[in-house]
Parts: C-alpha cells; sequence; structure tokens
C-alpha cells in the first residue's frame, strides 16, 4: 500500500454521506460493517472484523460486526469507540449548506466519520491509537459485550455520543422491564365468567407510574417510560393475556427500582427484567465544556478497554426523530476536538 494512500485524509461530511446511504438499523449492520472494514483497510489500518450474534428475536440472519481497527503489533494507548447500527425507521441521507439529514447523522455515524479523521491525524503525528466500531448499541449493547472479551490493552476510550461536543460527566444507566399479567378468556357479554389480563395490566401500570424513582443530586431523577403494551384479542374478547415493556433510566444502584417496580406489580402482574446498564460516571478534561447525559451508551459494556470518556457531536434531542440533523461546522469542529482530548490525555 503507498504511503501517499496511509496518508490520505479523511473528509468527514462525504465518509457521513456514504455510511448514512448504507441502511443500518439494529440486526442489519452486517453491510455497513463491510463497508467501513474496506475503507479503513483502503487507508492504511489492519482491520478485524468480530462476530456479533444474532438473537432469536431477530427476524435477519444476516451476518452482523464488530470492526477494530489498529496498526500492526501496535497496542494502542487510546481507542476512539461507537456504533454502527441506527434505531428504525430508515430515513434516506440529504444535505444543504449547513446540515446534515437522516437516519444516523448524529447518531452516530457522523460520530464515526469524525473519528476515523481523528484517528488518522493522530496517526500521522505519531499517536497510537485504535477504532472500534459495534453492532447492537440501540438495542442491548450485543457488540460491546462481545469486544469486551478481546481487549487491545488501550489506556484510554473515548465513546462517542452526541453530547453537542461536550464531555459528559456522568450517563444515566438502563433497566429494561416486561410486565405480564394473566387472566381468564371469556365472551366480554359476561366478564363475571373470566378475569381479564388487561385490566390486571393497566392497574399495575398506574402503581407502577406512581413509584418515586431514586434522584441524584448533580445528575438528577431517575426516569421511567411506558413504551409498549400488548395484549387481548378484540373488543368482544375478555383478555388472558397482556404486557408492557418498561425502560428506567437510573441515576443509582437499580436494586431499589427492582424492589419497587416488583412491589407495584404484587398479585397483579409478574415482573421479568431483561436488560439492566449501571449508571456511570466520568472524567473531565481541562478546559472542556462539560454536561450530563441522560441516556445509556456502550460504556459500562466496554470496561476492558480503558478509562472511559464519552463526547461527540450532534444533538441527542434530534436523535431517534423524524429530524435528525448534524451541522457541518460541528461535524469539523469535533474533528479537531477529539484530536485536541486525545492530546491532552496522552500528553
Amino acid at each position: 500500500m503507498s504511503e501517499k494512500i496511509v496518508q490520505d485524509a479523511i473528509d468527514p461530511i462525504a465518509l457521513t454521506r456514504q455510511l448514512c446511504d448504507i441502511e443500518s438499523t439494529t440486526y442489519h449492520e452486517g453491510p455497513v460493517g463491510d463497508f467501513l472494514a474496506d475503507f479503513l483497510a483502503g487507508h492504511g489500518w489492519e482491520v478485524e472484523k468480530t462476530a456479533v450474534p444474532q438473537p432469536q428475536e431477530s427476524a435477519n440472519s444476516g451476518s452482523r460486526w464488530n470492526v477494530y481497527a489498529g496498526l500492526p503489533g501496535q497496542t494502542p494507548d487510546l481507542v476512539f469507540s461507537t456504533h454502527m447500527d441506527t434505531v428504525p425507521p430508515y430515513i434516506p441521507y440529504s444535505e444543504d449548506d449547513d446540515f446534515l439529514y437522516g437516519r444516523g447523522v448524529s447518531d452516530a455515524k457522523g460520530i464515526i466519520a469524525a473519528q476515523v479523521a481523528a484517528a488518522a491525524e493522530l496517526r500521522k503525528a505519531g499517536y497510537k491509537v485504535g477504532m472500534l466500531f459495534v453492532s447492537g448499541e440501540e438495542r442491548d449493547s450485543a457488540g460491546a459485550r462481545v469486544a469486551n472479551e478481546s481487549p487491545r490493552g488501550s489506556r484510554f476510550l473515548i465513546n462517542g455520543e452526541p453530547t453537542d461536543n461536550r464531555l459528559a460527566l456522568a450517563s444515566k444507566g438502563a433497566l429494561r422491564a416486561v410486565i405480564r399479567s394473566s387472566g381468564k378468556m371469556c365472551h366480554s357479554a359476561y366478564p363475571e365468567l373470566g378475569e381479564s389480563a388487561v385490566h390486571k395490566l393497566v392497574e399495575a401500570l398506574d402503581k407502577v407510574l406512581a413509584v418515586e424513582l431514586p434522584v441524584t443530586e448533580d445528575v438528577g431523577p431517575s426516569t421511567l417510560n411506558i413504551g409498549q403494551i400488548h395484549g387481548g384479542y378484540a373488543p368482544n374478547v375478555v383478555a388472558d393475556k397482556a404486557e408492557a415493556q418498561v425502560l428506567v433510566r437510573l441515576v443509582s444502584d437499580a436494586t431499589p427500582v427492582r424492589t419497587a417496580l416488583q412491589e407495584a406489580c404484587a398479585g397483579l402482574a409478574e415482573v421479568d427484567f431483561t436488560l439492566e446498564i449501571p449508571f456511570v460516571r466520568l472524567r473531565a478534561v481541562p478546559g472542556l465544556p462539560t454536561m450530563i447525559a441522560k441516556f445509556t451508551t456502550d460504556i459500562p459494556q466496554l470496561s476492558n478497554w480503558g478509562e472511559p470518556l464519552l463526547l461527540g457531536p450532534g444533538s441527542i434531542h434530534v436523535a431517534h426523530t423524524p429530524g435528525e440533523k448534524l451541522a457541518k461546522k460541528e461535524l469539523l469542529e469535533a474533528v479537531q476536538l477529539y484530536i485536541q482530548v486525545a492530546k491532552q490525555l496522552l500528553s
């Protein structure tokens, strides 16, 4: 490979466009991982793809990957990381003079592009850096869990999520629960002959919404969202099954929240906890603005990759929305910010 190819500068706007043109909602990360692996190899990085298994709930049987890029025989001092998957639905890419639009521009394909550009500049300057791009962050951090089994000895991990180019001092955790009620099916004209699982679930959820959740003074409150409700067959049938999906954003240990949810549902429904990601505190870097991330990241599942920091361009307020966008100026600033933070950490 020629020195010119190895030393080519990366255009983060063009790379974001290429990444966003590839649909990669969770469980469909294979094609974007293939593209990114080929792109990085073409720019002089030694690339390794690691398979991430498809879960039972996935309707896709295609391959999905983590992509790691480094230099041959080199242990990185610092690794940039973020995720390749996006939430549905896929929204095609577009741009104007000031903004990029479409699914993933801020969460997190623009971040991938900024990290790739920053890593290339740091490599030219002689710093030992690597990149780790994972699958499954938007659902269960499956890729991060796989990656944590094969760390590369890095001292620092800069994880990318939309933080408006501010360093996060903390990131909320997550506790996901499925609340299931059961009853007895019958004709709705004779409800006394059955027992409505839907009615029991509604009563349980009313109590769940009344639960007092923990508050941490310098971070804020835990929050709870009932995201999905399923149950019943028809208006004229008393339902024998019903369930709800609940997500709590944690600012403390999960134990008291688990207990409170179980007590709220006692006698009405069963609570099955399906995911727990802990609340984490993070370091600051002198001279940089800070924020509190009310969302959850892959950081707790990448504990073997070095001391973590959380930083990236874009606003979480437009992520996961039809209006997802990223300012071109902010994307270009992120490249320089990643370089600055890396140099401060490694100086």
